[in-house]
């Protein structure tokens, strides 16, 4: 399960008038990153000229220890360092991979472990799958929707996955962060 791959998504807010600069900087990263072990593509999302300033980098990679190899890595380090005065704020990113926009949190850049993100998703999902069927179907009933095996699992899983999303994993991983993160 470590190896579905990760993606990292950088955001760098430019210095008015700093862009072609930045551009000639992506110019030395990018022949570094594509070299990188694990590579798998790289999107740039650049700004909309005269309106803002952020440019969004999504660099995919095979696995998150390939990923988190090439955001350590001394190469990377040094033209971060190159282009810190081109920078409004300092380089900020987020890596991602699979269910991890679940365990979302502002603070932190790196995801948990995969045990514990299974853990704390089975953890979450067992008692929603066990109350949502016990209160959405006799709500159902009373809207005098007829009995169906597969609308009932439709609405059942939807509900499960509104909630998870939504209410749940957002004030679950809250309450559980010191763990989480460890």
């Amino acid at each position: 399960m470590e190896n579905q791959g990760a993606s990292v998504v950088i955001s760098h807010h430019i210095l008015d008038g700093k862009q072609q600069q930045y551009e000639q900087w992506l110019n030395e990263i990018v022949p570094l990153t594509r070299h990188t072990k694990g590579f798998i593509d790289w999107q740039i999302i650049r700004p909309i000229q005269g309106l803002t300033f952020v440019y969004t980098v999504i660099i995919r990679f095979d696995t998150i220890e390939n990923l988190k190899n090439w955001i350590d890595s001394d190469d990377r380090k040094k033209l971060i360092e190159k282009a810190n005065p081109l920078f409004h704020k300092n380089d900020h990113y987020k890596i991602k991979s699979g269910l991890d926009f679940l365990f979302e949190n502002e603070n932190e850049t790196k995801v948990p472990v995969r045990w514990k993100q299974f853990l704390v998703t089975w953890s979450a999902i067992y008692p929603l799958s066990l109350v949502v069927p016990l209160l959405l179907l006799p709500f159902l009933r009373l809207l005098k929707i007829p009995a169906n095996h597969y609308s009932n699992g439709l609405l059942i899983s939807a509900s499960i996955v509104f909630l998870m999303v939504f209410v749940v994993m957002p004030n679950y991983t809250k309450l559980i962060r010191k763990w989480l993160f460890k």
